[in-house]
């Protein structure tokens, strides 16, 4: 029983509006790892522009916790709950979260965010450029090619742009 109090998971957290960042900085300073996908936004004023980093999933934070600080995380500020799956946090695995970690870190494309629930696709894997090793489902969607990654735990994919040319099908045999 020990072994599941100390053993790791990632899930996925509800923080109040606009404060993803301060529930960061709190679970950073209890010792808690977590991660905020951000991404850098130009945001544009009467008098001026300025590149702001932003939530790319607004009102949701990642954490990787054991059974032991399950409890701690909800007693922070701006933690309203985790979400949940029939009842349960909701786990995402850690190579989901690697692969939005590697997508985040890539420049040439620009990267989206949908709830809206997309259709099963083609499965395909990045054979080129800074995702590489990336495998998604292929959606076409307004004539264009888009690379999809889903997270099914939080039921929002990530559309990034992507040339047919960086793109291999997958065959179905490997799924």
């Amino acid at each position: 029983m020990t072994s599941l109090q100390t053993q790791k998971q990632w899930h996925v957290i509800y923080t109040r509006s606009r404060a993803e960042k301060k529930v960061v900085q709190e679970l950073y300073a209890n010792d808690i790892e977590c991660f905020l996908p951000l991404q850098k936004k130009l945001r544009q004023w009467k008098d001026r522009k300025k590149w702001v980093e932003t939530p790319l999933i607004p009102g949701y934070c990642f954490v990787n916790i054991s059974r032991k600080e399950y409890d701690k995380v909800l007693q922070l500020n701006n933690v309203v709950s985790y979400v949940t799956f029939e009842r349960k946090a909701a786990v995402v695995s850690q190579s989901e979260i690697e692969a939005l970690q590697t997508m985040l870190h890539q420049f040439d494309f620009e990267v989206n965010v949908t709830m809206e629930n997309f259709e099963p696709g083609k499965i395909v894997e990045v054979i080129e450029g800074p995702m590489i090793g990336l495998c998604g489902e292929l959606i076409e969607c307004r004539g264009k090619n888009k690379f999809a990654l889903r997270i099914e735990q939080i039921n929002t994919s990530f559309l990034v742009e992507i040339p047919a040319s960086y793109l291999s099908a997958v065959p179905e045999t490997v799924i």
